[in-house]
């Protein structure tokens, strides 16, 4: 399975473009499947993808365009994460195709951004990651022990209760032979330091072609300008004797464009063989024709002259104030990046990423990507016997528009006509409208058919069928649509009572059951039965637990099924407990395959602190993913708990053990979870 790592920065000019060229570098040279992705765009950044351009032009990967920076902030700015984390999954799941490494850059903070640290914090949770920091000193005297506690500070971000996701940290620009003290430094923290990049002054070296694009400059002579690097700046006001010092091998000369002594002595230095790095002539004066004339020579060299408009002192602070990132036309000193970072990380961690033991979990963001995808490729249609429901209406609209499912409609064009007014919206093309009225006479028959053994008759047909829900579910009995989903205005039970009568249950399946999606911060887990089965009995718990461990594989979600009590093992009694290890033994006889303990309390289920002392041998403690709750008092309140104490989006309840899918609402349930839940829907039709 391929191993997401998430590379981010402890500050601002910490080398995290420099370092994700060197894991890419370092992970080929092992032959270990490798790819890469920025999913969102640097804010500030102008033309391409700095990180992204580099990464096409000095390796055969060709990374995705990472969203841009003006369109994630518009959703940042309304509170919707979750939606920027859906468009990150959608972009980085094709680079997902089996055993390897996928390095994903975060974001640098920059001035006026404050979220830069929680964008990343999140991209970590949505795709599951592990992570990387990168620290560097700052210029000053910043001590090692400081950036060390700075780096500290930065992973505690990425730790939530006994999860630990910061697996390596690699620092950049160390003084020469400081590495193994930093590693100790690192290691006091807690950090385990996986890369230690020493301080190499030609990994800082701009073109005067990058000086040039950064100045706004005018090209009076391009030369060598894309070749010539500045290995030091020189500000000549003084006059020849006192300025020939400063004109060495790859120094940058800036003078003002009237000091024609000083451009001369420079030109000389060029033809006597010195390789300047570039002439900055400043305040916009060019040089006398018949002094650019005798610089014809010097211009042969190779050297490049560069004019701005500003003056000499204003220009030296711009040139010092450069950003010395690498550009995303350099690929001379992009290769000297990555070879450099690449040779000081440590191999014998790059080679263990390929052993990974993270237990992988999806994320809700990854979830939800999963089940609009499926929904899109099922293409199903999905009837709402609510349909006029304002809630309702609106989520057959988003569905449209997704393209998640044909939603058809129950209600008069009047009442839709009416409702599509009040709320400001348009019915698009993929939503039907039917009048329930028009078209229930043709139900009569078949409905009588299946419930003739009940004494059903016409007239009992005609007044059951006035009912939406009834309708909706003949409907499906004769397979003109593939699904129903209702109980935004109506009971559980007035949902799924129809669908016994008319549809029945599943071949194999003993009961009707139910599940919910719960989307935790980190992971998705599945609750069961938390809306249909007061009491099961022990052959009905088990029933439950084993429709519930499928619909977890249906939808991305390994099963560990946790059989939950007021007991642990053998540590409590009564005729509850002994219901769930009876249970739990009629499951584990019924699928030997699959991961399944109890009775569980919920803390041993989920906390691997508590399982080690209280299940320590359990396939199961600790990492659940499946919960079993022993009855519906339990199942209900613990999710409704869960869902409104922790803020955590549920979505459900979806049915188990019907023949055909049909699903119930919560009656307090939210547009977007009648989307999802219409989604889900379609995406179990699909797999009959």
């Amino acid at each position: 399975m391929t191993h997401t790592i998430l590379v981010v920065p402890t500050g601002r000019g910490v080398g995290l473009t420099a370092t994700s060229l060197g894991l890419v570098r370092g992970l080929d040279r092992l032959g270990m499947p490798v790819a890469f992705a920025k999913p969102i765009a640097q804010p500030g950044q102008e033309g391409p993808e700095t990180s992204t351009a580099l990464i096409r032009l000095v390796t055969r990967l060709d990374p995705p365009e990472p969203i841009p920076a003006a369109q994630a902030e518009a959703l940042l700015s309304v509170g919707a994460v979750d939606s920027l984390m859906e468009q990150v999954i959608a972009l980085t799941t094709p680079l997902v195709t089996g055993k390897g490494v996928l390095i994903i850059e975060g974001l640098v903070p920059g001035p006026g951004q404050l979220y830069s640290g929680r964008v990343n914090l999140a991209l970590a949770k949505a795709l599951d990651a592990s992570v990387i920091l990168v620290g560097a000193p700052e210029e000053g005297d910043e001590s090692l022990d400081d950036l060390a506690e700075t780096m500290a500070i930065a992973a505690s971000t990425y730790r939530a209760g006994e999860e630990i996701r910061v697996i390596g940290s690699i620092v950049n620009r160390l003084p020469s032979g400081s590495a193994g003290q930093a590693a100790g430094v690192l290691a006091k923290h807690g950090l385990h330091c996986v890369g230690a990049v020493p301080m190499t002054p030609e990994l800082g070296r701009l073109r005067v072609l990058d000086l040039a694009r950064a100045l706004g400059a005018t090209a009076l002579n391009e030369g060598e300008w894309r070749t010539r690097r500045i290995h030091d700046v020189s500000v000549c006001a003084q006059s020849v004797p006192g300025v020939l010092s400063a004109l060495a091998e790859g120094r940058l000369v800036v003078t003002p464009g009237d000091r024609l002594d000083v451009i001369m002595a420079t030109c000389l230095k060029a033809l006597g063989g010195v390789r300047l790095a570039a002439l900055l002539l400043t305040v916009g004066i060019e040089p006398d024709p018949a002094l650019w004339e005798l610089t014809a020579a010097a211009r042969a060299t190779g050297l490049p002259i560069l004019l701005v408009d500003e003056p000499t002192y204003e220009t030296a602070n711009a040139v010092h104030a450069l950003s010395t990132e690498v550009a995303a036309d350099d690929a001379e000193r992009a290769e000297t990046v990555m070879r450099t970072v690449a040779d000081h990380l440590d191999e014998t961690w790059l080679r263990g990423l390929l052993a990974d033991t993270h237990e992988h979990r999806l994320s809700p963001a990854a979830f939800r990507h999963r089940i609009t995808t499926a929904a899109r490729a099922a293409h199903k249609r999905i009837v709402l016997p609510e349909g006029a429901e304002p809630r309702t209406l609106q989520a057959a609209v988003i569905c449209a528009d997704r393209g998640l499912a044909q939603c058809i409609l129950l209600a008069t064009e009047a009442q839709i006509a009416d409702q599509t007014r009040l709320l400001g919206i348009t019915l698009p093309e993929g939503v039907t409208v039917v009048d329930p009225a028009s078209v229930a006479e043709r139900y009569v028959a078949p409905y009588v058919e299946r419930r003739k053994h009940k004494g059903a008759t016409a007239d009992i047909a005609r007044e059951q069928l006035s009912d939406t829900v009834v309708l909706g579910t003949m409907m499906l009995a004769l397979d003109e649509v593939d699904g129903l989903v209702a109980g935004a205005v109506h009971t559980t039970a007035h949902t799924l009572r129809p669908a016994l009568q008319l549809i029945k249950t599943a071949p194999g399946a003993a009961l009707v059951s139910s599940v919910f999606f719960m989307c935790l911060p980190d992971e998705v887990i599945v609750y069961g039965d938390c809306a249909v089965n007061p009491n099961p009995t022990a052959e009905q718990l088990a029933d439950i637990a084993l429709q519930s461990a499928a619909s977890a594989t249906a939808f991305g979600i390994e099963p560990r099924v946790a059989m939950l009590s007021y007991s642990t093992g053998g540590s409590g009694s009564g005729s509850d407990v002994d219901r769930v290890a009876e249970a739990t033994r009629i499951a584990r006889d019924r699928a030997p395959g699959l991961a399944i303990d109890g009775p569980l309390q919920y803390d041993a289920a989920a906390i691997a602190s508590v399982a080690a002392s209280k299940r320590p041998d359990s396939p199961v403690a600790g990492r659940a993913t499946v919960f079993i709750f022993p009855d519906l008092n339990t199942g209900n309140t613990t999710y409704k708990a869960v869902q409104r104490g922790a803020d955590v989006v549920s979505i459900g309840p979806m049915l188990q053990g019907l023949a055909k899918p049909v699903n119930d609402l919560s009656r307090g349930a939210l547009v977007e979870d009648i989307v999802y839940t219409i989604a889900v829907t379609a995406i179990q039709a699909a797999a009959r």
